[in-house]
C-alpha cells in the first residue's frame, strides 16, 4: 500500500475560509469555498422511508446499541473491528466462495493462496471500517475530520471553471471506507448528495440513512433520482453515484470489469449526457497506518458524444468501469470482492458464474 500522496490537502486546511490560508493556492481556497456550497440549508432525502411500528423500534435500538458502542475508545474499538473481520472470513463460508471466485477473474496470474490473502485482508478492512462506522454513527463523528484529508483538491475548482453551473457527477465504488468517503466530504462542510438504492431491511435503510444525513449527506433514492440528480447538478453540486455493483438486466450495459463482461448501470452515462455535467472519479484509500485516509480525487473522464446516442451510453460506461477497476488493482485488499457482481449474464442461457 502506497502512503498517502506529499501534495494532500489536510483537514485543517479545509475547516474554514480564513484557517491555514498561507499553506494553500487560490485555486483551493476557491474550490473550499465554492464546491458544493448552495447558501441554502442541507435537504433530507427526495423520498422517505416509512417503516413500521417495530422497524421504527428496532431502529432506535441499533442506533442506541451504536452510541453505546462509540463509548469505547479506539484501542479497543479498532481491535474489535479486526477480530470481527478475521472472524467473518473464517465462518461465512457462502461470500468467501464468491470472493475467491471474483478474484479467481480478476487475477487469474496470482495463485489461491495469494487471493485469499487479498480477500482475508477485504474482510479485515471491512472489520476496520465497521469499527469506524460505529464511531461516525455514535459519540465523536467530527474526530474524523483529522484523520481524513485530500488528494488534489483544488481540482474541483479547475472543473467548476470548466463547467460553470453543471456540477459534477463523482464516480466512486464500494472501497476503502466507502461510508467516510461521503461523510468526511460532508463533514469538512462541503454540500454533496448520495444516489442510494434502498434496502430490503428497512431499519438497516434507515440506520444508514440517518447517520449519512447527520453528517450532512443528502440521500436521493433510486427510484426517484433521475430528476432529482439533474436538478442538483443544475445547482452546481456534487452527486455521488457507487458504480461497482450488478445492475438488473432491465437497466444494465454489458462492459468488461477485468477479465469477465459484467451488467453494469447505464445510467450515469445517461445522466451524464442529458446534464452535460463531468464525470470525476473519486475514491477514499486507507493508509498504511490503517487509521487515516487520503479521499482520492482523479481527472475528469472524457465522455464519447456522437450521433450515436446508445453508442455513446456503452463506451462512456466502459470508460467509467475502467476508471474502478485501475484503483482496483492498485489496492485489491480494499475493494468489496464478496458482491457477485457477474450475477446478471449478458445471455440468459450463459451458465451462471457463482454456484449459489
Amino acid at each position: 500500500m502506497r502512503q498517502a500522496p506529499s501534495e494532500s490537502v489536510s483537514p485543517e486546511a479545509e475547516r474554514s475560509a480564513s484557517g491555514a490560508r498561507g499553506n494553500e493556492s487560490a485555486s483551493a481556497r476557491s474550490a473550499r469555498v465554492r464546491v458544493g456550497r448552495t447558501g441554502r440549508p442541507h435537504r433530507k432525502q427526495v423520498v422517505e422511508l416509512k417503516l413500521n411500528a417495530g422497524q421504527r423500534l428496532l431502529f432506535y435500538l441499533m442506533v442506541g446499541l451504536i452510541h453505546l458502542l462509540s463509548l469505547l475508545p479506539d484501542f479497543l474499538l479498532y481491535p474489535i473491528g479486526i477480530a470481527v473481520g478475521w472472524l467473518t472470513f473464517l465462518l461465512d463460508k457462502r461470500h468467501v466462495s464468491i470472493g475467491m471466485r471474483n478474484l479467481a477473474i480478476a487475477f487469474p496470474e496470482r495463485s489461491e493462496a495469494e487471493r485469499r490473502r487479498i480477500l482475508r485482508a477485504s474482510y479485515v478492512n471491512l472489520g476496520r471500517s465497521g469499527a469506524e462506522y460505529v464511531r461516525l454513527a455514535g459519540f465523536f463523528a467530527k474526530r474524523f475530520r483529522r484523520k481524513v484529508s485530500y488528494h488534489r483538491f483544488e481540482y474541483w475548482a479547475e472543473i467548476q471553471r470548466r463547467y460553470p453551473g453543471k456540477g459534477v457527477l463523482v464516480l466512486s465504488a464500494h472501497f476503502g471506507n466507502f461510508e467516510l468517503l461521503l461523510a468526511a466530504h460532508a463533514l469538512h462542510g462541503h454540500q454533496i448528495s448520495l444516489v442510494h438504492h434502498t434496502q430490503r431491511f428497512l431499519a438497516g435503510d434507515a440506520l444508514m440513512s440517518f447517520v449519512r444525513e447527520r453528517a450532512g449527506v443528502r440521500i436521493i433514492r433510486k427510484h426517484a433520482a433521475a430528476r432529482a440528480v439533474l436538478k442538483a447538478l443544475r445547482e452546481g453540486e456534487l452527486v455521488g453515484i457507487p458504480f461497482d455493483q450488478n445492475a438488473k438486466r432491465s437497466e444494465a450495459v454489458f462492459v468488461p470489469f477485468f477479465n469477465e463482461i459484467a451488467a453494469t448501470s447505464s445510467g450515469l452515462a445517461r445522466l451524464a449526457a442529458l446534464s452535460g455535467a463531468p464525470v470525476a472519479p473519486v475514491f477514499i484509500v486507507r493508509q498504511p497506518d490503517q487509521r487515516s485516509h487520503v479521499i482520492e480525487i482523479h481527472d475528469e473522464i472524457p465522455l464519447q458524444r456522437s450521433a450515436d446516442a446508445e453508442a455513446d451510453v456503452i463506451e462512456n460506461t466502459r470508460r467509467f468501469v475502467r476508471a474502478i477497476e485501475t484503483i482496483v488493482r492498485r489496492y485489491p485488499e480494499q475493494f468489496l470482492w464478496m458482491h457477485r457482481r457477474y450475477r446478471t449474464r449478458p445471455r440468459r442461457e450463459d451458465p451462471p458464474i457463482y454456484d449459489a
